[in-house]
């Protein structure tokens, strides 16, 4: 039986702007299997950047209990959540989120460093993930040198270098032309299906929903479709 990776209980989340209270989040339960590879949709407002935000441990919920890999996150302390996120989540933001001042192969091996892996085996393990990535020949590029579709393949692999629990993309093809978004979306798709790498988006992109092989749909901080893919 898959593990599960992810666990949302009856989880609400509630932003107070002065006297008025905005409601993401109205009593969202979800589960997550090793392996998925599953779209959060719905329109601008209806709680999928702050589902993920409350499952990348960026953000806690009002009520109701987040879990990672069976781990309360309210329960742990702030240095644990942040070891965390450091081991088990990776992130890819729209926004590409890489260091101007660090080249590709630096950016990739960022997570591994602060880790404390060895330089070598750094050096094999990224060297290798470019590559993979099509981004041979680029390892000493700086982000300002690289197209929108190659830094977000860096940004790709920097969270995927540390082997994480679970990926978390918030709207990753937002940024690039419809060719690069099919690119990277066949490339997620075969991370997925050869490593075995578990993507959770965010997302209100058509393309991103069609190679989804579940899609869970938001309105107003419910859910109200969950449906796999047929194909």
């Amino acid at each position: 039986m898959p593990e599960l990776i992810v666990e949302l209980r009856d989880v609400t989340k509630v932003f107070t702007q002065g006297k008025i209270e905005v409601h993401a989040l109205r009593g969202l339960t979800l589960s997550v299997q090793a392996g998925e590879f599953l779209a959060i949709s719905g329109p601008s407002g209806s709680g999928k950047s702050t589902a993920l935000n409350l499952i990348g441990a960026l953000d806690v919920p009002t009520t109701g209990q987040v879990l990672l890999e069976g781990r309360d996150l309210s329960q742990m302390s702030r240095r644990d959540l942040s070891h965390l996120r450091r081991d088990r989540i990776g992130f890819v933001f729209q926004a590409y989120n890489l260091l101007p001042v660090l080249t590709a192969y630096e950016n990739a091996e960022s997570v591994l460093a602060l880790q404390g892996m060895a330089a070598a085996d750094r050096r094999t393990r990224v060297l290798a993930l470019l590559d993979e990535l099509g981004l041979k020949g680029m390892e000493h590029r700086r982000p300002s040198e690289l197209s929108g579709g190659q830094q977000q393949r860096v940004a790709i692999a920097r969270a995927i270098a540390s082997n994480p629990a679970v990926v978390l993309a918030d709207e990753p093809t937002a940024n690039v032309d419809s060719e690069t978004a099919e690119k990277l979306l066949t490339l997620m798709r075969r991370l997925n299906e050869e490593r075995g790498v578990t993507f959770l988006f965010s997302t209100h992109d058509p393309r991103v929903m069609s190679y989804a092989r579940r899609n869970v749909h938001l309105t107003d901080g419910r859910i109200d479709r969950d449906e796999e893919a047929t194909g």
